[in-house]
């Protein structure tokens, strides 16, 4: 069965096919927290096989009204600068050249909404920012954003001036787009506009941190999939069960353009900050969830310190550099990768095979599905409840020959068949509709084809 999608009026470009994506925490990610240091990075981040980075604001920090030490990198002073914590505009073109050269595309994040108390721009055009009834500049109402005063979109020469300065980073440092905060506080013409604008210069790729539909009609290629978070969350606490998950992807499946790319994460910076590690947020569900994120329709992200097993809250105003070292985490997501950038079925937005459901014994506690490209297919089937599971698949194209897929298999496999494309053995099993699969409290089934 098919259904017919809106579809958007925008191309991704080629390189986002089968991209996962990498949130870079400067101030976190060395002891120096400059963008020099992260280049030394630059080859391990692309041994995860991720393609895409994403360098959180760069630009000069406010200091009115600044919180904690070092200030939020989202209190923008002046969007023509980097910030001397992090260091030159030399500096940042040498990180985007090594990522080029690496096969990696870079993405700066740009907070269009809002800037500092002392921004360059309210000194420039004081007429950009509404004022209150008494002539004071407000910070975003109803949030606790009081380092920050809103811009006016009512006024033309906002946009104007946004859309020049975005334009400014990808002819001077050469970045690949934006991952755009708040995006959904920004009228979406604005986002429209620069997207045409950008797009005269090379192919870009857009990234909003908000959920709306609408957003991926002519302006980004990817959203972020909060809701997807929430309802794995609600579900690994015991506070929901896989109808929660249902309810995402059914919103997903029909009402967003075929093509749209949702941005599926178990941690970032603001999850990390403020609700806990993902440790603590998804507990022994946290296997699962990562191979959900990576298998079903969406992009996965791995954000600073993830595959280093990180287990602190990393403070948004202040250093604390995380610790590097070897960990199961890191060779997970690197064997999950690599199995996702082999098989077509999971590729992004209309690239890959939409999920298609498989009912099961256990419809409460297992969510199953089958992706299939016709070359090759993936079948999913994750027991999300704290009891052993022997999960009958009962409906969808279940039936065939299929290879069980474990990262310990895609690590046997992964010199001649990572580079040859040809997949890793594994063990070789027949299913028809009605077949069982013993999965243990938390546990997950990949299965592969061919």
């Amino acid at each position: 069965m098919s259904y017919s999608h809106h579809p958007s009026r925008l191309t991704h470009p080629e390189w986002a096919r089968d991209a996962a994506i990498y949130q870079v925490n400067t101030r976190q990610l060395t002891p120096e927290g400059t963008l020099r240091a992260a280049i030394e990075h630059l080859p391990r981040i692309a041994a995860l096989h991720v393609d895409i980075v994403w360098l959180m604001p760069v630009h000069e920090i406010g200091v009115v009204n600044r919180k904690g030490v070092l200030g939020s990198p989202y209190a923008v002073r002046d969007y023509y600068s980097v910030s001397s914590e992090l260091g030159t505009l030399e500096d940042l073109r040498a990180f985007v050249d090594r990522a080029h050269e690496l096969g990696l595309h870079v993405i700066l994040d740009w907070v269009a909404n809002h800037t500092s108390w002392d921004s360059v721009l309210l000194e420039e055009h004081p007429e950009y920012f509404p004022r209150d009834a008494d002539g004071e500049l407000i910070p975003t109402p109803w949030w606790d954003w009081d380092d920050i005063v809103d811009l006016d979109y009512d006024q033309p020469g906002v946009a104007d001036y946004m859309a020049d300065a975005m334009e400014y980073w990808v002819r001077e440092a050469d970045v690949d787009g934006f991952r755009c905060d708040v995006a959904g506080l920004v009228p979406t013409y604005f986002w429209v506009r620069v997207r045409e604008q950008l797009e005269r210069i090379k192919p870009v790729f857009l990234l909003a941190e908000w959920e709306s539909r609408e957003l991926h009609d002519e302006a980004f290629d990817m959203t972020y999939a909060w809701t997807w978070n929430s309802a794995m969350h609600e579900i690994a606490t015991g506070k929901a069960n896989v109808d929660a998950l249902r309810g995402y992807y059914a919103w997903n499946d029909r009402a967003y353009p075929r093509d749209s790319i949702r941005m599926l994460f178990v941690s970032n910076h603001d999850k990390n900050a403020w609700d806990g590690t993902e440790f603590e947020q998804f507990g022994d569900a946290l296997e699962a969830a990562i191979v959900l994120s990576v298998t079903s329709d969406g992009m996965p992200l791995i954000y600073s310190g993830q595959e280093a097993g990180n287990d602190r809250r990393l403070p948004f105003f202040d250093r604390d550099p995380i610790e590097w070292r070897e960990h199961p985490m890191g060779d997970f997501y690197t064997a999950l990768l690599a199995m996702r950038h082999r098989y077509r079925a999971l590729d992004n937005g209309a690239w890959g095979a939409p999920m298609l459901e498989v009912r099961t014994s256990d419809p409460q506690q297992v969510i199953a599905f089958v992706r299939d490209a016709g070359d090759d297919a993936v079948l999913v089937v994750l027991n999300l409840s704290d009891a052993a599971r022997d999960v009958e698949l009962r409906t969808g194209p279940v039936a065939g020959r299929w290879r069980r897929w474990t990262p310990e298999v895609e690590a046997a496999g992964s010199g001649d068949a990572a580079s040859d494309g040809a997949a890793p053995a594994g063990e070789q099993l027949t299913l028809e509709r009605g077949d069982r699969i013993a999965l243990p409290a938390w546990g997950w089934a990949v299965l592969v084809r061919p």
